[in-house]
Order: structure tokens, then C-alpha cells, then sequence
């Protein structure tokens, strides 16, 4: 089994995956609510399987993401060796880069493995109360 050490802490951050599409949004005011049930990938360090749900709530600004391309994105992690932590903050980065969206919140519950289960929750913006999750 691998060691912790540095470099593993940072797997699958920089890993090549699909490119998020947008397409031109129309409207303002309002929030997008995606919801991801069958996410999947690896942990780097015992190469056994991690699944959950991402949670993915933004506030459109002048673009949406494209559905089937988030699809393609999601897909990308299925074989990537990536902590959940690193997940949730890897799909936050790409998300704001690709959508720039007004404000991001981003959750991925985690399924119960080795009796634990885990949810990570990260956010870009200033997200109206009306919004959270």
C-alpha cells in the first residue's frame, strides 16, 4: 500500500479530464440545481472504490454549464485515483473556470465505506441565503 507523502496528498489534481461546455444564459436571478447520483472514482491510496453524489448549485451569470459535457467531465473521474476532498475542490475549480458562474456551492456525499461516511462541501461567491442548500 502506498505511503501518505506529499505528492499522493495531490492525486488526481492535475490530471487531464473532459472540458466543460457552456452554452449563453438568457435569464438572471436565478439558481441551477444538479444532481449527480452515481459519481465514481478510486482512492490513490488502496485503488478501492469511492461513490457518492455531487451536489452542484450555482447562480448563472453570462453562461450555463452544457449538461452532456458535465456528463463527459463526471465520467473523467471513474478511474482517476482522487481523495474525496480533492474531488469536491477539483470540480469547484474547473466549474468556476469554465462557467464563471455568480456563485458556486458544491457537495459530494460520499458513500459509507469501512463504516464512515463523509460529505465535503465547498463554495465560490457570495450565495443568497434563499439559495443554500
Amino acid at each position: 500500500m502506498k505511503a501518505y507523502d506529499r505528492k499522493l496528498s495531490k492525486a488526481g489534481l492535475d490530471t487531464r479530464l473532459p472540458k466543460l461546455a457552456v452554452l449563453p444564459n438568457r435569464f438572471r436571478e436565478y439558481a441551477i440545481t444538479i444532481e449527480i447520483p452515481e459519481y465514481s472514482s478510486v482512492c490513490p491510496k488502496t485503488g478501492l472504490p469511492d461513490t457518492g453524489t455531487i451536489l452542484l448549485r450555482y447562480g448563472p451569470n453570462r453562461s450555463i454549464v452544457e449538461l452532456k459535457s458535465l456528463k463527459y467531465y463526471i465520467l473523467g473521474y471513474r478511474n482517476l485515483g482522487i481523495f474525496y476532498e480533492n474531488a469536491v475542490n477539483r470540480i469547484l475549480k474547473d466549474f468556476i473556470q469554465a462557467v464563471k458562474p455568480s456563485w458556486v456551492f458544491i457537495r459530494g456525499d460520499f458513500n459509507p465505506r469501512g463504516g464512515i461516511r463523509c460529505r465535503v462541501e465547498a463554495m465560490h461567491g457570495r450565495i443568497p441565503a434563499r439559495h443554500l442548500p
